[in-house]
């Protein structure tokens, strides 16, 4: 069972934007339901001010294709929507139509867990017309945010320098899905638990927590709160020590962790959770090792990124375990990542591919025609060294030029016999699933390869170098040929 049916346990079909349903009814009604169709989905801003995301929601986007159909009810729903003039909005044989749906488009995708950068499709759908336009606003809700989230654990898990990152981010999270989805999100990302226990229950995440302030202040002192938690959990000590004051607060826990040890359990470690995080865990270190406990964490929390994080490394905080809530599962500070997803090719009544472009004013905003792939290539130390889009149609022949699609003065030469492999990967064929999904611990095992694998400079939060990704020329100069047609 999906997580999908796990959580909602009924069709998820009207989960959309009105006007998909509206141009679903115009192609059926003008006869090109079943024209084929590609889309590419893709962003065009790289987040958090970085050098690249981390693709992630394939696994959600697939439980819901797999399990894409209108029932009864949602039938009865769309048959009250009403039109301008009071009439119904669509007619009863488009809802008839709609009862022996049957999803039948092929998607291609990156796996969970790949680096990808601007332009480049994260997934491909190619099929019916009126199908693969039903899909532009679910699959954007299910890959934007948890792509964000994904790569802002990667962005934290990087400043911590191998240190375990904790996702503590439900109570902040936006609604029950978002906790949900940035749990997943975050562990893909790097991070090496959550405190969600409903997202440990449903992916197989490990669950780790502490107590809070209140369970401090339930008690007449601190000492006899961390002495109680200590007698109710002894094998998951970590104590809070921030509720008064600090340091008296460590020293208690020094106290409480003694009195532990001697019924033969340990003390895990303190929770700093406000206050100047460098210097109070310094000297809570002091404290902890004076007092024999020099394997005890220091954990923190309080409203930490990948910024605090880094700054507090360089301040040479004692810090083993960074806990980090509101800012990871909001993705704070990118709200959303903007994907898109266009139409690159349509056929005609010939069965030919009639390649579209969409233009604007904005050049960023311009679309890549073709049915494309992006193959990535590494250099002789293992680095990724650039990644071209090219139209399948056409394919690659090395050596060739890659084109940044904003800026055509951005050009890199990729060399004959440099090694590369497509992204892209089938995902459905015809509706049926042909991919094997991996475990979740593969996924975030394939993260952590892929950041190995992007050149530090890439990696650094601060005027990151622009990974090279661009499109083949003959994909290029097709692209110019469409665009100078479409303006004539």
């Amino acid at each position: 069972m999906g997580v999908i049916e796990k959580l909602y346990g009924h069709s998820l079909a009207l989960l959309t934007d009105l006007y998909q349903l509206t141009m679903a009814y115009g192609y059926w009604k003008l006869g090109l339901a079943d024209r084929r169709a590609v889309f590419h989905l893709a962003y065009r801003k790289q987040p958090f001010g970085g050098g690249f995301a981390i693709a992630c929601g394939l696994h959600e986007a697939i439980d819901y294709l797999q399990r894409f159909r209108f029932d009864a009810s949602d039938l009865e729903y769309l048959a009250t929507l009403k039109g301008n003039d009071g009439n119904p909005l669509f007619d009863r044989a488009f809802i008839d139509y709609l009862a022996g749906f049957r999803f039948a488009c092929d998607v291609d995708a990156m796996p969970e867990g790949t680096a990808v950068f601007p332009y480049e499709p994260m997934a491909r759908v190619a099929g019916p017309l009126l199908q693969a336009q039903l899909l532009e606003t679910p699959l954007l809700n299910m890959l934007n945010f948890p792509t964000l989230v994904a790569t802002k654990a990667a962005r934290i898990c990087i400043a911590a320098e191998g240190q375990p990152v904790l996702e503590f981010g439900l109570r902040r999270a936006q609604g029950v899905d978002g906790g949900v989805t940035a749990s997943r999100a975050a562990f893909v990302g790097g991070c090496a638990a959550t405190s969600n226990v409903l997202a440990g229950k449903l992916f197989g995440i490990p669950v780790r927590g502490t107590h809070a302030h209140s369970w401090v202040m339930a008690f007449d002192g601190e000492l006899q709160a961390f002495d109680a938690y200590a007698e109710a959990m002894p094998n998951n000590s970590v104590f809070l020590v921030d509720t008064y004051d600090t340091l008296e607060g460590v020293r208690n826990a020094v106290q409480a962790g003694r009195k532990l040890r001697e019924q033969g359990h340990e003390m895990a470690g303190i929770r700093l959770d406000s206050g100047d995080l460098a210097y109070l865990s310094i000297e809570a270190r002091k404290i902890l090792d004076e007092g024999g406990f020099p394997k005890a964490q220091i954990f923190a929390s309080n409203d930490l990124d990948e910024t605090i994080v880094a700054s507090l490394k360089q301040q040479g905080a004692k810090v083993a375990v960074w806990a980090v809530g509101t800012k990871l599962a909001t993705a704070y500070d990118t709200p959303a990542l903007g994907g898109v997803y266009k139409l690159s090719a349509l056929a005609d009544k010939h069965g030919k591919w009639q390649y579209k472009v969409k233009l604007s004013e904005q050049t960023a905003k311009t679309s890549i025609p073709g049915v494309l792939q992006v193959r990535r290539f590494r250099g002789p130390d293992g680095l990724f060294t650039a990644d071209a889009m090219y139209d399948i149609d056409s394919g690659i022949h090395l050596p060739t030029e890659i084109i940044d699609p904003t800026d055509p003065i951005r050009r890199k030469e990729i060399p004959a016999g440099a090694e590369g492999e497509d992204l892209l990967v089938p995902v459905l064929r015809e509706g049926a699933l042909v991919y094997a999904v991996p475990d979740i611990h593969d996924v975030q095992r394939r993260t952590v390869a892929q950041l190995a694998s992007l050149h530090p400079s890439i990696k650094r939060f601060i005027n990151p170098h622009r990974y090279p990704a661009g499109l083949e020329s003959r994909l290029f100069d097709l692209r110019q040929k469409l665009i100078a047609e479409a303006k004539a």
